[in-house]
């Protein structure tokens, strides 16, 4: 390889720049801290790597923005989830490489990060905004301090996020589009809540003949919270009432119409889509877990570097920074396939890939 070649390579990475981007604050004292390299190197990449995410999201949101998603757009929608999801599981596999780190070796170094924190990320917090994280579920901690640190682009970029349509508002349009759900004769929560009500009849059935005073009493109290939980998502009147939902009404009848019939042929890729989308939801909270358990593992409970209350800010945030729940809670409204209603067969025929071969 000629030396042209070398510098064309250097020059396409400009790892002229990228390079000579660690200069770690401690390496500037009488008492340099060793491990503060690892430290510097582990959240550059982890930067690099959102704004990969974020550049995923672009095309992502783009193409889900549309009145009509085509089909030739659903694979590379599926590809980018697909991408972000590989992504996430590397950062939660990196955290592994900062715990070769001490607790003494990060005490050596901490003291000249000053208010330097991971809670500053502005990335971070946009792929949070991008994906439907909204300003008032957010735990309210130094907002306004975090907005007021911003440079103007970055405040610029968070606010245009907020400004537009989130990824969990694009695919609650997307799911309310499903034309499947309610076709001619046909409406999905009529057929299922038919079968969930015979569902509910056979338990009550045996309670009643199986089962005598407080247990009889409790599981018939039980089932009776169970019928209202599915009156939650086939009345209208009982889900607004409820006021645990997120998703519209009609996208979380449709999310759950493509769960349950999953493997009908038009429906493997939207069930795929949903699955995708828990995986980055599930991959957000075991990140977050592992950051918290590495920073207890690090400062114990002391405050963090950023003011935050460290562990027990991170873990707050866990439960309460979930974006995507909903979709995660369809589960809950399964039944055995015994009981599962059949699709009429001219609705079955419109859901399948048909090919006319030659005579």
């Amino acid at each position: 390889m000629t030396k042209e070649n070398w510098d064309q390579y250097s020059n396409y990475l400009r790892l002229d720049l990228l390079l000579q981007a660690q200069e770690p604050w401690s390496f500037k004292s009488k008492t340099p801290g060793h491990d503060e390299m690892l430290f510097v190197v582990f959240h550059q990449v982890y930067e690099l790597w959102f704004k990969q995410i974020l550049f995923e999201l672009d095309d992502i949101q783009t193409r889900l923005s549309a009145p009509v998603v085509h089909d030739n757009d659903m694979q590379p929608i599926m590809s980018g989830l697909s991408r972000i999801v590989d992504i996430l599981n590397l950062l939660v596999r990196q955290i592994d490489i900062l715990e070769t780190m001490t607790p003494q070796g990060f005490i050596d170094f901490r003291e000249h990060l000053k208010t330097a924190s991971g809670f500053q990320s502005w990335q971070f917090r946009l792929i949070e905004t991008r994906l439907g994280l909204r300003r008032e579920d957010r735990i309210p901690v130094f907002h306004a301090e975090f907005d007021a640190q911003l440079s103007d682009d970055s405040r610029k970029a968070i606010s245009m996020a907020e400004s537009v349509p989130s990824l969990f508002e694009l695919l609650d349009k997307w799911l309310s589009r499903t034309p499947f759900v309610a076709m001619g004769n046909y409406k999905f929560g009529d057929e299922y809540r038919a079968a969930v009500g015979k569902l509910f009849d056979e338990k009550e059935s045996f309670a009643r003949n199986n089962l005598s005073g407080e247990a009889q009493a409790k599981e018939l109290a039980a089932l009776t919270r169970g019928r209202e939980k599915f009156d939650g998502i086939f009345d209208e009147s009982a889900y607004a009432a409820s006021g645990q939902w997120r998703l519209s009404l009609k996208a979380l009848q449709a999310a759950l119409f493509i769960t349950v019939y999953r493997d009908e042929p038009i429906l493997q890729i939207p069930s795929r889509l949903l699955s995708h989308i828990m995986d980055v939801d599930e991959l957000l909270a075991q990140w977050r877990y592992r950051h918290a358990l590495m920073v207890q593992r690090m400062m114990g409970m002391a405050i963090g570097t950023g003011g935050s209350s460290g562990y027990g800010y991170l873990i707050e945030t866990l439960e309460k920074h979930r974006i995507f729940t909903d979709v995660f809670a369809l589960s809950t409204y399964l039944i055995p396939t015994r009981l599962r209603p059949d699709l009429p067969g001219d609705l079955r025929d419109k859901m399948t890939y048909r090919h006319n071969a030659a005579a």
